[in-house]
C-alpha cells in the first residue's frame, strides 16, 4: 500500500469515527433508558434481548465479522464461570453475542461516569471495580459477584486484569481464580482472537476484521480451595487458553 493510499484511508478511518461514534453513543443512552425500564420492571428476558441489540450494534461499527466454537459445551440453565483472554473493548459485546447464556462482568469505575448508562449497569447487576479503593474494592466486588450468582448470571472475569497492550496472551493474575473458587461454579476458559487488530488499545480508530471465540470444557471447582487448588487451576486454564490462542492467531 502506497504513501497515498494509506493515507485516504486514515481519513476514512477518521471521518467514519467522526460521524458513526456520536450516533453509536445516541444509540447507546436510548437503549440504557430502555434497559433501566424494563430491569426495574423485572423483564429480565427483554433485558437480555436488549443487551444481544446493543451488541450486535458495537460489533457492526467497523464492522467485526465474528464466529464462535463450543457452544454445545454450554448447558441451559447452568450458572458458569467463564474466564477469558481481553484484547480489545470489542471482547465485551463479543462474548455477549457468543457466550449461549445470560452473563454479567467486572467493570471498570470510568464507566460509571457516562450518564444514564451508568445506571443501566447497575440495574442489570454489571460488577464495578474501583481499583483505588483498596481492600473496600475487594469486598465491594466479591458482594457483586454473589449478588450477580443469587440473581441467576453465570460471570466473565478477564484474569489478566485489563487489556493487553501488545495483541499477545499475557499471565493471569490470582484474583479471578480466588473469585471462582469462591462461587463454586465451573470455570470454563474461553479464547477471544482478533478483536485487537479491530481496535488496539490506545488507538483512536477501530478497523473492520474478523474475530473468533472458542468457549472450552467447562472445569469442576466445587471440590477445589483456594489455599490447594488455586495455583493448578491458573495453570490449567492459562495453557488452554494460550494454546488455542497460538492456533487462531496463526491461522
Amino acid at each position: 500500500m502506497d504513501y497515498a493510499t494509506a493515507m485516504a484511508r486514515k481519513i476514512l478511518l477518521a471521518l467514519k469515527s467522526v460521524i458513526i461514534v456520536p450516533l453509536f453513543m445516541v444509540f447507546t443512552i436510548i437503549v440504557s433508558a430502555i434497559f433501566i425500564i424494563v430491569m426495574t420492571l423485572r423483564w429480565r428476558r427483554a433485558g437480555e434481548v436488549l443487551i444481544r441489540i446493543w451488541s450486535s450494534a458495537f460489533l457492526a461499527v467497523p464492522p467485526v465479522r465474528w464466529e464462535v466454537e463450543g457452544t454445545h459445551r454450554i448447558e441451559p440453565g447452568t450458572q458458569y464461570f467463564f474466564l477469558s483472554n481481553h484484547l480489545s473493548n470489542f471482547d465485551i459485546p463479543l462474548l455477549f453475542r457468543a457466550i449461549p447464556t445470560p452473563i454479567r462482568y467486572l467493570a471498570k469505575k470510568e464507566l460509571y461516569k457516562i450518564p444514564v448508562f451508568a445506571q443501566a449497569l447497575e440495574v442489570g447487576g454489571i460488577v464495578k471495580i474501583d481499583r483505588g479503593a483498596g481492600a473496600s474494592s475487594y469486598a465491594a466486588i466479591n458482594e457483586g459477584v454473589a449478588r450477580a450468582k443469587r440473581d441467576g448470571y453465570s460471570l466473565i472475569v478477564f484474569p489478566e486484569g485489563t487489556r493487553s497492550r501488545d495483541g499477545e496472551l499475557h499471565p493471569f493474575k490470582k484474583g479471578a481464580f480466588r473469585m471462582a473458587i469462591a462461587t463454586g461454579l465451573p470455570v470454563v476458559p474461553v479464547t477471544v482472537n482478533g478483536t485487537w487488530e479491530v481496535w488496539p488499545p490506545g488507538s483512536k480508530l477501530f478497523y473492520k476484521g474478523d474475530a473468533s471465540v472458542v468457549i472450552h470444557e467447562p472445569i469442576q471447582t466445587s471440590h477445589l480451595t483456594v489455599q490447594n487448588d488455586i495455583d493448578a487451576l491458573r495453570e490449567q486454564v492459562y495453557e488452554m487458553i494460550e494454546k488455542q490462542f497460538r492456533i487462531l492467531h496463526q491461522s
